[in-house]
């Protein structure tokens, strides 16, 4: 008979009864998770494995025939003086793909965008259905390597390859140059030094100084716009021992972007560009005349005319105010042309010849890259002895400009101007008398420093600039242009040279807002470019870069010779 009071249950049954049903189920899940851990474990440790076979078997067996090992394209590293890189290489690796080998065009293309889903797949699909090996992907991130070498498939061929980075960018681009794509130098160190480079043995260490070549780039790059230039150049040398501590060009380019460069205005303007350069020229003729013993610094020319005739052509002077009577070195700080053309006649053509050939201004210049420029060749005659003493009819490049007043500047010793650091230099050859050095820079100094002289804006407290202006017209379809060319040679500190700097402006304009503070310590301002001559250009940017630099050449370039 059955009853309906409530059944009662002890606690240890209901603690009994529930543990064994939880026994079971534990079991159950359990052996579903163990299944699903191995399932887990035998997956990974095929991964694992395939990594490791693609690790352990290089890329050999899975690249075209055209591959190169990595081990055959290394390539030196270019540093500065101080050891700063500005050509570094590093490993790259770029993605192939043979369509031959390809089985299911559809699968890899489907599998390829969900890698590289920015791609153009009409393209890609086009050179698939092709019989010819195509790149699909250069510089390849680890990441994107490692998934596309995961799908398998023999068709995708990787390249190990050479990427060449240059960390300064623009600041070097016209001496580093560039390389193409199979690791073969086209231009500047790059190609000049390619062999060497390739040996991969030690980094190439330069002569030039990262920090001033930034330093004078900034105010070449200032005064192009000032002075509405269409480009400019600069050299600082070492005049001791033929050191280039800067060399710029501008405009100048980004050797990073790898692009074919055709403009001409890009032209190394440094090396490459052969210009007259106007009244520099004059401190040759003089040093000549010096050098040959037949004038004095005190030598007077009296009766100088204002024009002189010679041919069909007519010489004259610039400055109309100029005295007609003048001591040899008056003739140079006063940039006279009558005055020099008689120095030059009192030379004659074959001293005057012999001692620009001594300088190495008359043909091309030995130097560490192949962009170099070759002065235009011309016949010596009594006319062309005239324009050439004061630097008219002649070209030449701003390197050798550089090189011959760090010539004049050192005490007449040759030297030869390098891009590459070394550990000593070759015994010199002099080639200027005794004191005629010490002679021509204190003429030089006074250009600078009096008011006569045409270089004043140049005359920096403390760090003795001597110099000479030059400006000329540039040549065009073999006549003369209304453009100019306009430099300024320097040699410092007068007391004790050092470095030359030669500082070219390219067709500059004036400018009647730019203010020029004089550096006479008068304060005197004055606003607006009066002339278009490198007394008012080419020196006011000199004059800015010396002061810019001048306190790192004085700690860091201090040398006793």
């Amino acid at each position: 008979m059955s009853s309906n009071k409530p059944k009662f249950i002890l606690q240890e049954e209901i603690d009994t009864y529930y543990f064994k049903d939880n026994q079971k189920n534990l079991d159950v899940r359990f052996n579903r998770i163990a299944f699903i851990f191995f399932l887990f474990f035998l997956i990974s440790i095929i991964y694992l494995i395939h990594l490791s076979y693609l690790g352990s078997r290089g890329l050999k067996s899975i690249t075209p025939k055209n591959y190169i090992s990595f081990e055959k394209i290394q390539r030196a590293n270019i540093t500065d003086r101080n050891g700063s890189f500005l050509a570094k290489s590093v490993n790259s690796i770029d993605i192939g793909i043979n369509p031959i080998e390809v089985i299911n065009k559809e699968k890899l293309l489907l599998n390829l965008k969900y890698i590289f889903p920015n791609k153009d797949y009409n393209s890609i699909r086009l050179s698939l259905e092709g019989n010819k090996f195509f790149w699909f992907e250069k510089k390849i991130s680890e990441e994107n390597y490692e998934k596309i070498m995961m799908l398998g498939d023999k068709a995708i061929q990787p390249r190990e390859n050479l990427r060449r980075v240059y960390p300064q960018k623009n600041l070097f681009s016209h001496i580093i140059g560039q390389i193409d794509d199979d690791n073969v130098g086209i231009s500047g160190l790059e190609n000049s030094l390619d062999a060497d480079l390739k040996k991969n043995i030690n980094s190439v260490k330069l002569t030039v100084d990262k920090d001033i070549q930034f330093l004078i780039r900034e105010e070449l790059l200032k005064f192009n716009k000032i002075f509405n230039a269409i480009g400019s150049a600069a050299i600082l040398m070492d005049i001791h021992n033929g050191e280039i501590i800067s060399i710029i060009s501008l405009p100048d380019f980004d050797p990073n972007k790898r692009e074919r460069i055709v403009d001409v205005n890009y032209i190394n303007r440094a090396t490459k560009g052969i210009y007259e350069l106007g009244s520099v020229f004059k401190t040759f003729t003089l040093a000549a005349a010096f050098n040959e013993g037949i004038i004095n610094s005190e030598t007077k020319f009296k009766n100088l005319e204002k024009s002189i005739k010679c041919g069909k052509n007519t010489i004259s002077e610039y400055d109309k105010n100029i005295p007609e009577n003048l001591t040899a070195e008056e003739i140079l700080i006063r940039s006279g042309n009558i005055g020099s053309v008689r120095i030059g006649q009192a030379i004659g053509i074959e001293k005057l010849k012999k001692f620009l050939n001594d300088l190495n201004l008359l043909n091309a210049i030995k130097f560490d890259i192949e962009e170099i420029g070759k002065p235009i060749t011309f016949n010596w005659g009594k006319c062309k002895l005239a324009t050439t003493s004061y630097g008219h009819g002649i070209t030449t490049t701003i390197l050798q400009l550089a090189n011959a007043y760090a010539i004049l500047g050192n005490g007449g010793y040759k030297i030869n101007p390098t891009l590459i650091k070394k550990e000593s230099y070759s015994k010199k050859e002099r080639i200027l008398k005794k004191d005629i050095s010490k002679n021509l820079i204190q003429i030089l100094r006074k250009i600078v420093t009096t008011k006569e002289g045409t270089a004043s804006l140049a005359n920096v407290s403390g760090y003795e600039v001597s110099g000479k202006t030059g400006t000329a017209e540039k040549i065009k379809d073999g006549g003369y242009s209304r453009k100019k060319i306009n430099t300024f040679a320097s040699i410092f500190p007068a007391s004790n040279p050092k470095f030359s700097l030669v500082v070219m402006l390219d067709e500059p304009k004036i400018n009647s807002d730019y203010i020029y503070h004089y550096r006479d310590g008068s304060g005197i301002k004055y606003k607006g470019t009066p002339f278009n001559t490198a007394g008012w250009t080419s020196v006011e940017v000199a004059g800015q870069i010396i002061e810019k630099i001048g306190p790192i050449l004085a700690t860091k370039y201090i040398q006793v010779y």
